[in-house]
């Protein structure tokens, strides 16, 4: 088996690498998280001129078809930079789920969503409902009337449109709505990562019937593929972040001197730093298994995505944390970089699914 990357995806990560290095530093980023729009519009554009939001999308949708392997790489160089976009929410949530649903209008939206002109968000998540996405209090009614509150909203006071997962005569569903709808409240956050979170109710929101999209076991599949291949994307961010981590550590220690010799000589930080890198490489050959059972489409690709999650969910973190207390005192400033790749890591963890959570999917 050719486990290389193509001529195409070398030539993928090299462009989102060159647009990292010169177009998205640190102090790019930083700028971004404090700004009141929680993105960069003008980045955003970027991202739709170099094609990168039509990427994952199907062909009959005007998209490349690209898959998981792709959305890995892209992903995983974004977890270097800390890119602080709204892919994730916009294109691999909302978008590939109206791409893989039946739903009447998603070209339409989709060539919006790829030109950059419109964002959706995927609201999904209740309170006390823990990781059980398809148990949901949100209601539609006969009248067509949504009731209910959904929390963590990525991206959500940004969106033009949300979906949102309901039921309807008990029956699970999937529905959109436009974010101005009467009966629509948003409130707004930011995450300990600097990404934009909302919590969205719905009080007799009227939404036509064409906007329920699918219901019943078609939906519970239809979402459990998208998350799933979310739980892969924020992964490969999280084995870009561990890639970083060790190797800006290895750089720090080389030129931070104690005792009249560089730190990197001491025999017991050489070992904390080999911990790092043995844990950044198990975490790429999961990532490797993971991403090829989804592009196979293969009936093991949720366990593999669960053994993935669960290993970067408890040594993400600790990796993270051993950066940041070989940096010492400068590993908790908001002036470098690395105190921010834990915040990463913490958040990551907790999204889709915590590494007890994985863990115990993986063994059942």
């Amino acid at each position: 088996m050719d486990l290389n990357y193509s001529e195409e995806q070398v030539m993928l990560r090299e462009q989102i690498q060159k647009f990292c290095e010169t177009e998205y530093d640190f102090y790019k980023r930083e700028a971004v998280v404090k700004s009141s729009e929680d993105f960069d519009p003008k980045v955003w554009q970027l991202f739709a001129d170099q094609g990168w939001l039509s990427m994952p999308f199907s062909e009959d949708s005007g998209g490349f078809g690209f898959g998981s392997i792709e959305l890995s790489i892209l992903f995983e160089e974004f977890g270097k930079s800390l890119v602080i976009e709204p892919y994730l929410a916009t294109i691999v949530l909302s978008g590939l789920l109206l791409d893989k649903s039946p739903y009447a209008d998603k070209n339409k939206l989709i060539d919006q969503i790829c030109a950059g002109q419109i964002h959706i968000s995927l609201a999904y998540a209740e309170v006390d409902k823990g990781y059980d996405y398809l148990s949901v209090n949100t209601t539609l009614n006969d009248e067509f009337c949504l009731n209910g509150t959904k929390t963590l909203v990525l991206n959500g006071a940004n969106a033009n449109k949300i979906i949102v997962t309901c039921s309807k005569n008990d029956q699970f569903g999937i529905a959109i709505v436009d974010a101005d709808a009467e009966g629509v409240s948003i409130n707004s956050f930011t995450t300990i990562d600097g990404q934009s979170c909302a919590e969205i109710s719905f009080e007799n929101t009227k939404i036509d019937e064409s906007g329920l999209i699918v219901t019943g076991s078609d939906a519970k599949n239809l979402l459990n593929e998208v998350i799933n291949l979310a739980t892969l994307c924020v992964s490969s961010e999280a084995v870009g972040c561990m890639e970083s981590c060790y190797l800006k550590t290895v750089e720090y220690t080389k030129g931070r001197e104690q005792f009249g010799q560089p730190i990197s000589n001491f025999q017991v930080l050489q070992h904390r730093m080999v911990d790092m890198f043995v844990e950044s490489e198990l975490s790429k050959s999961l990532l490797f298994k993971a991403m090829l059972e989804i592009d196979l489409d293969s009936n093991e690709k949720f366990k593999h995505v669960s053994a993935l999650k669960a290993h970067i969910g408890k040594y993400g973190k600790l990796s993270a944390q051993d950066a940041v207390q070989l940096h010492g005192g400068m590993g908790v400033s908001d002036e470098m970089m690395i105190g921010h790749y834990l915040k990463k890591m913490v958040a990551i963890d907790a999204l889709f699914g915590n590494a007890d959570y994985h863990l115990k999917k993986f063994s059942s």
